[in-house]
Order: C-alpha cells, then structure tokens, then sequence
C-alpha cells in the first residue's frame, strides 16, 4: 500500500477575494466577518487536513504602473484583515484542524509573536503554527515608519535571531512550572519561569513570557522560502515547508535538497513536513474538467493587465514600464521575492513579455491536475510517489463554495478510499498530526 500523504489549504487574499465569481453568495455585503472563511475552514476539517495557511501581506499593491487603482479597483488582496484574529475565529468554529496565520519579522517584535502566537496555540487546544515571513516589499516597510526593507539574505539574517528569541521565550517556561497546589497554595512554580535576557544584533527581550506555557511546547514553524537564504532557515527552524516548483523531477528535486539540508543540521527529515503547491481543476468527466481549464485560459489571456500587476506586487518591479512584444529582459533583479523573480525569468528566456505572461502560472503549482476526481487522485498519488514529498498544498485561484466542495467532497473521498489520506484525526495538537505519518 502507498505512504498516505498530509493535506493543508493556503488561503490567500482577503475574505472577500473572489467577490466577484459565482459560488460566493453576496460575501461582500458581510465582508467584514470571516464567514466564508469559517464556512471553508469547517469544510476542510470535515475532509481532515491537517492546517490551513493564512497568507497575509500587510499594505496595498501600487508595483504596477506606482498606482493603487488596480489593486483597489478588483479588491486584489484588499481589503485584508489581521490574520492572528482570523484565526482566533477560525479556533473557536472548530476542534481538530491546525491553523498557520502569517505574522512578518518586521511587523512585530518577537515577544509579541510568542504572545501571539502562544495565546493562540492555548485558546486552540494546541492546533497553531507561524508561517514566518521576511517580508518583500518596501510599501510594507514604509507602513511601519522605515525607508524599504534590508537586502534579502540581511533579512534572513534577522529572521535567524527573531525566531531564536520567540523560541527562548516560549522555552521560558518549563514542562510542569503551573502547579497548582491549593494546599501550599502554590499555583505557579517561579523555579521553573526563567528570564532570558536575550540581546542580539536586532533585536532584545528579558523574557519570560508572560502568558504561560503552550500546549505543543512550541508552537508548529511554517516556511516558503524558496531562495537559498530561505531554504537554509527552513532547514534549520520549519516543522513544515511549502515548496513552489513545476513538474515531478523538480519536486524530487527539492525533495533531496530539503533532506540533505535537514540532515546538515541533524535533524531527521521525518521531523518535517514537505507540502507542494497545486491547484486541481475537477470535473464529473475529464471532458467537464478540461472545458473548465479552457475557460480559465481563456479568461486569462484576456486578463495581461491582471497577470502583470500580480507579478508587479510579488517581485516590486514595475511591469507596466516593460515592452510587451519585447523579449523579456533578464537582467531584471529583485530586492522583492527573489525565487519567484528568478523563475519567472528562467520560464521567459526567447519570449516576449506577452507570451510569456499569457503562458505563465505565477502560483507556482507542481503539477498539472486536471480531470475527474479518480483521475486527478491517481496524479497525486504518482508524483507523491516519486517526489517523496509528504503532502500537497491547495491553492486555487478562485477559493468559492464550488471549487471546495470539487476538492472535499470529490476528491478527498477519493484519496481516503485509496488510503492515500487520513479518515480520521489521531491527535489534538497540529504537531502530532503532522508527525502521524
């Protein structure tokens, strides 16, 4: 029988992102409370993944053409709310699924994120991770009061020491500090909360934390870093890592590259958790499924504007100032996101920019799935097979009430049949159910 494989959501956007495609009922009209998100996160629990990711990004787009309207204008992204409260909705609307909200090295200081995010690993029964980002773009930056972000492998660099001191403070209590003896009366024992009196480079904290101990000990890491700065930190922090890159030998690829990079820092590579991205058009025939690949296509190649602007925000370079029957210039260089720049380019050699941006995919899936639920399944199976990655992250372009119920109630069924994913959760805490198996 095949190794069962992990499945986890990454939802990006705002709650009200797909506003205008069908399937969404009048979200708009009550965009300010997470319902849909809620609604999906209970759907993705009945289905039992593992996590859902909350990708977040903490300005308006205005890469394209140094404007804001189009970013405002189709709600790209916008408006986006705090996801560490999201998620503390999410919590409390559910009891099994772990929840990964996005919090930025340099929108916080680290004592609030292992408040944060400890709180949120307490209030959940032990279902949180921290997807750790460094950030890419300067308007961030500026909406804390600084000039643009430090150069990419210096971000690293800090993010190195941000989460050495988020660790020390969730370490700053000790296994059985909170006593809670009535007969002393002794509640908390002061032997066992210890003071950090961290100071680095960046960043200081005294410690301890103040808001006791989490359930999972430490809370789960999440991290997509794809440049080499981001694998190496991946390699030594992340408990799961989420990999963008195309086809099943790329797949395999950066599945030996996580591994011999776990085990240079000695750890086992069992201990993470590799999750590979991709966006699976199903249909009740592979005819249906290949009509709805066709409509999206087509869609999007009248869609160049909206393509470039994406890539404008991800990479910070101006699209729009760029030639389109051009061939794309490859000397373009990033102090934005670095891998998705870079692959980018490497799909645009001896292509105009037209061509290129029509053909390119800048969600970064790893396969191409499409067809009907048994067959979109087999694929899975296949590249989990060969990649020896450990499960897939979705991450469909229009998340609506149809899409998700293509993917929970078609093709889930499926997998669980084949015993290629779980039926059940085992565990309560996110940790424990990643290390299932």
């Amino acid at each position: 029988m095949a190794r069962p494989f992990h499945l986890s959501w990454f939802l990006q956007g705002s709650s009200i992102q797909s506003w205008n495609q069908p399937w969404t009922g009048n979200i708009v009209d009550d965009w300010m409370y997470p319902r849909f998100f809620i609604e999906l996160l209970q759907q993705l629990e009945r289905a039992k993944f593992d996590y859902i990711l909350l990708e977040d990004a903490s300005y308006i787009g205005q890469a394209y053409n140094n404007s804001r309207e189009f970013y405002l204008k189709h709600g790209y992204s916008c408006p986006r709310q705090e996801p560490s409260i999201v998620a503390t909705l999410m919590a409390a609307a559910t009891s099994k699924i772990g929840i990964v909200p996005t919090l930025a090295t340099f929108t916080h200081h680290p004592y609030l994120v292992a408040r944060v995010i400890g709180t949120l690993d307490q209030v959940s029964g032990g279902r949180i991770g921290w997807n750790v980002v460094t950030g890419s773009s300067d308007f961030a930056q500026m909406n804390f009061g600084r000039e643009g972000h430090p150069p990419h492998d210096v971000r690293y660099e800090m993010a190195e020491e941000f989460i050495d001191c988020v660790t020390q403070l969730w370490d700053s209590w000790q296994p059985g500090a909170i006593v809670n003896d009535t007969e002393t009366p002794m509640l908390i024992d002061h032997t066992k909360v210890r003071q950090i009196d961290f100071e680095g480079k960046y960043y200081k904290s005294r410690g301890p934390l103040n808001s006791g101990p989490c359930p999972q000990g430490r809370p789960v890491i999440a991290q997509a870093g794809g440049s080499a700065a981001g694998k190496a930190f991946a390699a030594k922090h992340a408990d799961t890592i989420v990999a963008s890159v195309r086809g099943v030998p790329a797949m395999k690829a950066y599945r030996e590259d996580v591994t011999a990079r776990l085990k240079a820092n000695g750890r086992d590579p069992d201990s993470c958790k590799l999750f590979f991205l991709v966006c699976p058009i199903i249909g009740g025939t592979e005819e249906e499924a290949l009509r709805e690949k066709a409509r999206q296509t087509e869609e999007s190649n009248d869609m160049i504007t909206a393509r470039l602007a994406g890539l404008s925000k991800i990479t910070n370079i101006d699209f729009s100032k760029q030639p389109l029957d051009k061939l794309v210039d490859q000397t373009l260089t990033t102090n934005g996101h670095v891998q998705m720049l870079e692959e980018f380019l490497a799909f645009s050699k001896g292509k105009t920019l037209r061509a290129a941006i029509l053909d390119y995919n800048a969600g970064g899936e790893a396969l191409d799935l499409v067809g009907t639920p048994e067959q979109v399944a087999t694929l899975m199976a296949d590249a989990m097979a060969t990649s020896g990655g450990d499960g897939f992250l979705f991450t469909p372009p229009n998340t609506n009430r149809r899409t998700v119920a293509e993917i929970t109630d078609g093709l889930v069924p499926v997998l669980q049949k084949r015993g290629l994913v779980r039926r059940a959760y085992n565990h309560d805490h996110l940790r424990d159910t990643l290390l299932e198996f």
